[in-house]
């Protein structure tokens, strides 16, 4: 047995993203088709629960928008030109010994994310894009302004997704990571229904003053070693 969350958009909370950990029977292994039998098996048990239905947003999902919506497929905007998120994000941190590391703005997103510097220069202290500097607290702040920044242009096509009462992403593990795309979504619809998107996305500093306004804060309880790595 495993324990996955999903995430449900909560717009009239102030939490904005409800997050409901959900038991499963977990499928070992790193196929593909291992991965989705774990989607199916997720899914199935929370739909036991009352949730559903709900979209797996990540490469291995079995719906095409659910693939598309994959960090590894969004790009934002930055000072080297039209990158991918994932390159955005890890380039964007700042260390007590180092960073940001703008360099990774132009390598591939696995490349980014493995590169040593980013375990090597000591304590996470800040993110700094576009000439903002954003702090650690909210805790899935800067990635969730970075994800919704590059959703928001196709808002409109994407309220068709309203459908879905929930979000997940099977690569997730709680245990291991703070941040995550399928929270983002959720993060998004929650401030689609309550009339806050189109303000909160004016600035980072809107982004930041919506979240403040709201309890909005990632409910995971990590360690302070495990909070290090998580990012």
């Amino acid at each position: 047995m495993a324990e996955r969350p999903i995430f449900l958009p909560t717009p009239t909370q102030d939490e904005l993203v409800k997050e409901v950990s959900v038991k499963l029977t977990w499928h070992s292994g790193f196929a593909e088709i291992q991965k989705k039998k774990n989607i199916r098996a997720l899914h199935e048990a929370a739909a036991r629960l009352g949730y559903a239905p709900l979209l797996e947003v990540s490469t291995k999902s079995e719906d095409k928008v659910g693939q598309h919506l994959s960090a590894f497929h969004l790009r934002v905007q930055s000072p080297v030109g039209d990158i991918p998120l994932e390159c955005a994000f890890q380039g964007s941190k700042v260390f007590e010994r180092g960073g940001p590391y703008t360099d990774l703005f132009e390598v591939d997103p696995r490349t980014a994310k493995r590169d040593s510097r980013l375990r090597e220069s000591g304590r996470l202290v800040a993110f700094e894009f576009q000439a903002m500097r954003f702090p650690l607290e909210p805790r899935t702040a800067f990635y969730d302004w970075l994800y919704i920044g590059a959703i928001f242009p196709h808002r409109e096509w994407l309220s068709r997704l309203s459908k879905f009462v929930g979000f997940t992403d099977i690569e997730f593990n709680p245990e291991r990571s703070i941040n995550c795309q399928a929270r983002s979504v959720a993060l998004f619809f929650a401030l689609r229904e309550n009339s806050s998107l189109e303000a909160a996305m004016e600035s980072p500093e809107s982004f930041l003053q919506t979240l403040r306004r709201h309890d909005y804060e990632c409910r995971l309880a990590l360690s302070a070693a495990q909070e290090q790595l998580a990012y």
